[in-house]
């Protein structure tokens, strides 16, 4: 684990701030003009575990590509740590660390080099590089002096990161991290990216593991098309779907529904299951529980299932297709 330094007091409220953004590619070779990002409003509080959610082509990248200097923005405003990213350019770009989705290094230098060059060009002395206690936090210490070219796809997803952290940056950007990592590798990754969080690195993550930012992020936005369709603390988001379903399991077998359950949506599921699909905010739990009494049923066993972030996700996502289509 690296020894990141806690981030002092007195710090910008929000560690990214977005402001009426758009981008957009120039035509060529017969392509029209295509607006990848329109009119993005973001504000990333600082310590935040924040997640950008998208399906591909929606803008993620497009979005981190110009917080990283790596495209010009058509309009808009963004400020890093409180820095203009074109009238504060150094000092943004020394506020961010990027981890890209491609797998950009150079095959003929070892892991510490590359560590130690990355420090080099943010201008961190000699005596103040951390490049063998970061390599230990991202399970490369006993590749050290390998040359990249041998490491495995997971290796060089890790040894990304490490770059990204050379600099100590207050934020962190995560573009897709955890592909092509496995399981084991993906859990130690995870682990010291929430420790840096809690001593208040802000981190920005996209990915399509949709059950990694319900578990570890605080806050969610999702965009579609260039544009953020929502952004919201992830437990209200995940209340946005009125709909739960929970199932009885019974200590006797039935032959057929109750005459009692015809209001409810509910489906018998071989013969001592029943599942009851209901919106919470209409239907009590305690109502279905008293309607299985009244008929009678004894109950052995109950799990019940809660709205899910890809329910919403392709909720809002979909939504967003069909108005794009009609207008």
């Amino acid at each position: 684990m690296t020894s990141y330094a806690r981030m002092p007091d007195g710090e910008p409220e929000f560690a990214i701030e977005i402001k009426g953004l758009y981008k957009t590619y120039a035509a060529s070779n017969k392509q029209p003009a295509h607006e990848a990002l329109k009119d993005v409003n973001l504000q990333i509080p600082r310590g935040s575990f924040f997640a950008l959610l998208g399906p591909n082509g929606a803008g993620k990248s497009t979005l981190i590509n110009i917080l990283a200097g790596l495209a010009m923005k058509t309009s808009g405003s963004a400020l890093i740590w409180g820095h203009d990213i074109d009238q504060s350019m150094r000092r943004a770009r020394r506020s961010i660390g990027i981890v890209p989705q491609e797998l950009n290094i150079d095959p003929f230098f070892t892991p510490r080099e590359m560590l130690d060059l990355q420090a080099g060009m943010y201008g961190v002395p000699k005596a103040q590089r951390r490049s063998d206690e970061i390599l230990e936090a991202v399970g490369l210490t006993d590749k050290a002096n390998a040359y990249t070219r041998t490491l495995s796809g997971g290796m060089r997803r890790r040894l990304l990161v490490a770059k990204a952290m050379v600099h100590s940056p207050p934020v962190l950007v995560l573009d897709e991290p955890s592909a092509g990592v496995d399981v084991d590798l993906r859990r130690q990754l995870w682990e010291n990216v929430k420790a840096m969080n809690e001593l208040g690195v802000t981190v920005l993550l996209t990915t399509h593991y949709l059950e990694e930012a319900e578990a570890m992020c605080d806050t969610i936005a999702i965009i579609n098309h260039g544009r953020l369709i929502t952004c919201e603390k992830t437990p209200d988001l995940l209340s946005q779907l009125d709909s739960k379903e929970i199932t009885f399991t019974l200590d006797a077998d039935l032959k057929a529904l109750p005459k009692n359950f015809d209001i409810y949506q509910v489906e018998l599921i071989g013969n001592s299951q029943l599942k009851f699909h209901y919106a919470p905010s209409k239907v009590a739990s305690g109502e279905i529980l008293s309607a299985i009494s009244e008929a009678g049923l004894t109950i052995s066993e109950i799990s019940t299932k809660e709205a899910e972030l890809e329910d919403i996700f392709l909720n809002l996502t979909s939504g967003l297709e069909k108005k794009v289509a009609i207008g």
